[in-house]
């Protein structure tokens, strides 16, 4: 497949919102979903899937939310199934 470019990454759009939500509890939706790259009615569906599976908890504060990650989360593949969210978060750069 010479001269192809292939636009992929090794994290996927639910890591990248976990990131970056760890990284800013009170980022806004919009600033989400332009960091990821991704529009914002798909960073609701993800917020929304990662607070149902119980990765996040989302807390309104007057107009905006709040986010906690919750570390302590194990990693929904098998394969890494081991691990949890905060050794993720820790291998890719978070705090």
């Amino acid at each position: 497949m010479t001269g192809v470019t292939e636009q992929w990454t090794f994290l996927t759009n639910h890591a990248h919102v976990l990131v970056l939500l760890d990284r800013d509890p009170d980022m806004r939706m919009r600033d989400l979903a332009r960091e990821v790259g991704i529009t914002e009615r798909a960073t609701q569906r993800i917020i929304s899937e990662l607070v149902d599976s119980g990765y996040l908890t989302r807390r309104r504060q007057g107009r905006r939310n709040t986010y906690t990650v919750h570390g302590d989360q194990p990693l929904r593949h098998p394969l890494e199934s081991q691990h949890t969210v905060d050794e993720l978060l820790r291998a890719v750069g978070g705090d």
